[in-house]
């Protein structure tokens, strides 16, 4: 049967988290009434990531053993699945399942992609990140806004479900593998037309995050700053 929700969770060296999501999420999609498959994206993982997600039946695990990022590791999943809605989450789970339910809504109701936002609802951050990372958040989406892409408050909250068709043609295109790839794929979609809906969600930060809050953040500015020159022609 084909899957209505495909979940892509991206994952690197995820084997002592990658478990306990699993668990939760594949006890929350039984309790709703939409056929689905979980997809774990292995970014090369040096541990045993892929082993945890192989004891699950309901998994499957994509991946060449490479570690690409996470950008290249989120565009396989999204273009390996089959289903008609296609939803990507953190491993850590820092929005819960459940608001897989929100994003559906807006689908259903005609958007093309529904991302999750951690600006919109300050009440919805149960538990924040220290300051100094909220600040670079804050700055970095700054940047986006004047590079990039206007109108967006959240760019890099890690809850997004996009429409078939929109999944296959925003991936298809996109090039960046860091984490600067969020940028990349709506900055793609506003191009191509697509409507996006912005909404707030649950969020709790996990301290034990492996995003470096200097070197990446740079990382992720030089990727933004590509991507008007990537796609120039749309």
């Amino acid at each position: 049967m084909k899957p209505y929700i495909s979940l892509i969770i991206p994952a690197y060296n995820e084997e002592l988290r990658l478990g306990n999501t699993l668990k939760l999420t594949i006890s929350y999609l039984n309790s709703i009434p939409h056929p689905y498959e979980i997809i774990v994206s292995d970014d090369g993982s040096k541990d045993k990531t892929t082993e945890v997600a192989k004891q699950f039946q309901d998994v499957r695990v994509v991946g060449d053993g490479v570690n690409y990022g996470k950008g290249a590791a989120v565009r396989r999943g999204m273009l390996e699945a089959k289903g008609d809605i296609r939803v990507f989450s953190d491993a850590d789970l820092s929005t819960p399942i459940y608001e897989i339910e929100k994003v559906l809504t807006q689908l259903n109701a005609g958007f093309d992609i529904c991302i999750g936002s951690r600006a919109i609802d300050d009440n919805l951050i149960r538990k924040h990140q220290p300051f100094y990372r909220e600040f670079m958040g804050k700055t970095f989406n700054k940047l986006v806004q004047i590079f990039a892409l206007k109108g967006i408050s959240d760019t890099q909250c890690g809850f997004k479900g996009f429409t078939e068709k929109a999944a296959e043609d925003v991936f298809s295109r996109s090039q960046i593998n860091g984490f600067g790839f969020d940028v990349e794929i709506l900055y793609l979609a506003r191009k191509l037309g697509y409507e996006i809906k912005e909404i707030g969600v649950e969020w709790y930060n996990d301290e034990r995050t492996t995003v470096h809050p200097i070197k990446d953040s740079i990382q992720m500015f030089k990727e933004i700053i590509k991507v008007r020159r990537l796609h120039k022609d749309l």
